[in-house]
């Protein structure tokens, strides 16, 4: 029976096949050293992974970098690395693809920090719903570090560069070893209980052991329960904690933290000015607008203002007053004029009336002598002081007839001297010549 010939490219496929049709291969941790390592313009890392047995070319796809690689590789470095083994088949050469490099002798940490973190995830510890604005002028800060590392001194630098008013009250903590989660704990705790305005909980970089106290749930536990915002600053930017994801606000180094916590007093200032000046220009113009709106309503209330109507009527009757005394004068001089000429041609009637009245005495007076005269030669009492007499009845009633009179009357016979009472005896009637 003949062999079955194959071409180099089919024998390639089928060794490709067997090594990635076994499950074994699709998932495995290759512990090594690190060599011939090239970061690639694409962003590809590709690498060799040695050990005194044998090498093991390797590749890191740009897509696996950002979740899979927490550090710069060195060649020469001990590292473990997860990925897929595959066939290049072009070059007939299999090959690990990398989707993940931790440092030898930690990739149990890194487990565990990927399991807490997919737990507190789920617990809703990392969600922004629950995250505490920071406030925008921090003048009391406190800081959870330790008291000698370099990271309360790069706090205190750019704190007091930034803001020289600004407070640092530091909680002495350790933040690495045994007993380290305790201490940042009990910082946590006490610096909440001081209504400081936030709280900086931190330290310089390690490796993922050193930092490993800010991985720990409990830690996450207080960070989350804290009512003072929190800024954790933990490490170098390449680092991330459990505590960065759980706190209000992460940031890259401590003293990152501290510039993120406090505001520029210089710029703070500067903006106050511009404020200052905006809000001056603002209030003057207001006072310009409102007093040129006064001086119209005063001009409006003047010009509609019963006194203002009242001053206007009054000088309009002072006026009417001075043109009524002018026409009043002018009137009395007028009539003072025709008074005089009247009073003359009064008193030229008057004389007149006076010369009449006197021709018109003189006359009456004439008048009266000659019918006095005329009277007295008529009066019964001349008559009478000449010898004659008049008698009357009892009634006083003129006797003018014998017919007036019966016999046996009394009557009263009238004489210059007295009066005669007799009573008739006998009437008789006669004619009287002349009567």
């Amino acid at each position: 029976m003949e062999k079955e010939i194959y071409t180099v490219g089919q024998i390639n496929n089928k060794i490709k096949n067997l090594i990635e049709g076994d499950k074994e291969f699709n998932n495995v941790c290759i512990k090594g050293e690190i060599s011939n390592l090239k970061y690639h313009s694409s962003g590809h890392i590709y690498f060799s992974l040695k050990d005194s047995s044998g090498v093991i070319r390797a590749v890191m796809f740009k897509s696996s970098r950002l979740n899979g690689l927490k550090f710069q590789m060195s060649d020469g470095d001990q590292v473990l690395v997860t990925g897929r083994i595959g066939v290049y088949e072009p070059a007939g050469a299999y090959q690990l693809y990398a989707s993940k490099i931790t440092r030898d002798g930690i990739g149990l940490l890194y487990q565990r920090f990927e399991q807490l973190k997919v737990e507190l995830k789920e617990m809703g510890l990392f969600d922004d719903m629950y995250k505490k604005p920071l406030p925008r002028f921090a003048l009391n800060i406190g800081v959870v570090t330790s008291p000698t590392g370099a990271a309360i001194q790069d706090i205190k630098n750019v704190i007091g560069r930034r803001n020289p008013y600004a407070s640092i009250y530091l909680y002495p903590a350790q933040v690495q070893g045994e007993g380290a989660m305790y201490d940042i704990i009990s910082g946590i705790n006490y610096l909440d209980q001081m209504n400081l305005d936030v709280i900086i909980v931190g330290r310089g970089g390690g490796s993922i052991e050193d930092l490993w106290c800010f991985n720990e749930k409990e830690v996450a536990q207080a960070i989350f329960n804290c009512n003072t915002p929190i800024i954790s600053g933990v490490g170098h930017e390449i680092d991330f904690t459990i505590a960065d994801f759980v706190a209000d606000k992460r940031a890259a180094t401590p003293s990152a933290a501290a510039e993120i916590a406090t505001f520029l007093y210089d710029d703070y200032l500067s903006q106050v000015e511009i404020y200052k000046s905006t809000l001056k220009n603002i209030i003057e113009n207001k006072i310009t607008e409102k007093r040129n709106k006064a001086d119209n309503l005063e001009q409006i209330i003047k010009q509609f203002s019963p006194l203002n109507n009242l001053k206007t009527k009054e000088e309009k009757v002072n006026s009417l007053k001075v043109s009524l005394e002018n026409i009043m004068n002018s009137k009395l001089d007028g009539e003072k004029k025709k008074l005089d000429n009247r009073r003359l041609y009064l008193d030229s009637i008057s004389d007149t009336m006076k010369n009449l009245m006197s021709a018109k005495l003189d006359n009456c007076k004439h008048k009266f002598e000659m019918y006095s005269q005329q009277l007295e030669s008529l009066s019964p009492l001349k008559k009478i002081s000449g010898g004659y007499a008049f008698v009357t009845d009892d009634n006083g009633k003129n006797i003018v007839s014998v017919d007036n009179v019966s016999s046996g009357d009394d009557i009263n016979i009238v004489v210059n001297d007295g009066k005669i009472i007799a009573k008739v005896e006998n009437t008789l009637k006669e004619e009287i010549y002349g009567s």
